[in-house]
């Protein structure tokens, strides 16, 4: 059966898949007619990027961009590293940023802020998973997986110290499993 996860479960894996069916419909229908680049942010990201490409019915290219702002804690150091670079050009191109969770939106304002410079022709987000608890930078996410007030979350890609990816639902972390 597999490692049980420590916390309970916010959103089953029936739930993520229905709730990204929806999400590929929608993103489809806002970019019928054009080609889209999504851009996967790792590592979180990775396996909501696969399914979330498979859910969509427009044309797409796939990259990924790397930055980290967590390390090994359950806490926002503060300060995001960009350490692998989207590899396909961006001018003038439709790009669709994935990340796993949006917290406190410094990484996200980082990423945006970087893509655009690059000359694209539009830059919106969808996140997994939009999370309003520690909020300090203000960053719009076009579409939203799933709103989650507050709790460490972990599964389906999101990690504790890069652990717990594994698992195919959504779990808050229990307090007994954080660091103090």
């Amino acid at each position: 059966m597999g490692l049980m996860p420590p916390g309970e479960t916010l959103f089953s894996a029936q739930q993520i898949a229905l709730r990204i069916a929806a999400l590929g419909r929608q993103i489809s229908a806002d970019y019928q007619g054009r080609e889209l680049l999504v851009v996967g942010v790792l590592n979180g990201a990775f396996i909501f990027t696969a399914d979330l490409v498979r859910a969509l019915s427009v044309p797409v290219t796939v990259d990924f961009i790397r930055a980290a702002s967590y390390g090994q804690g359950s806490s926002s150091s503060g300060t995001v590293r960009l350490s692998k670079e989207v590899e396909q050009p961006l001018a003038g191109r439709h790009l669709l940023l994935v990340e796993d969770i949006v917290d406190s939106g410094r990484t996200l304002a980082c990423l945006r802020d970087h893509l655009r410079q690059r000359g694209a022709a539009s830059l919106r987000v969808c996140a997994l998973i939009d999370k309003t608890e520690r909020r300090e930078v203000e960053v719009a996410v076009d579409y939203p997986g799933f709103v989650v007030p507050h709790g460490f979350l972990i599964g389906y890609g999101l990690d504790y110290g890069e652990q717990h990816r594994q698992y195919p639902a959504i779990y808050r972390l229990s307090e007994e499993h954080l660091e103090k």
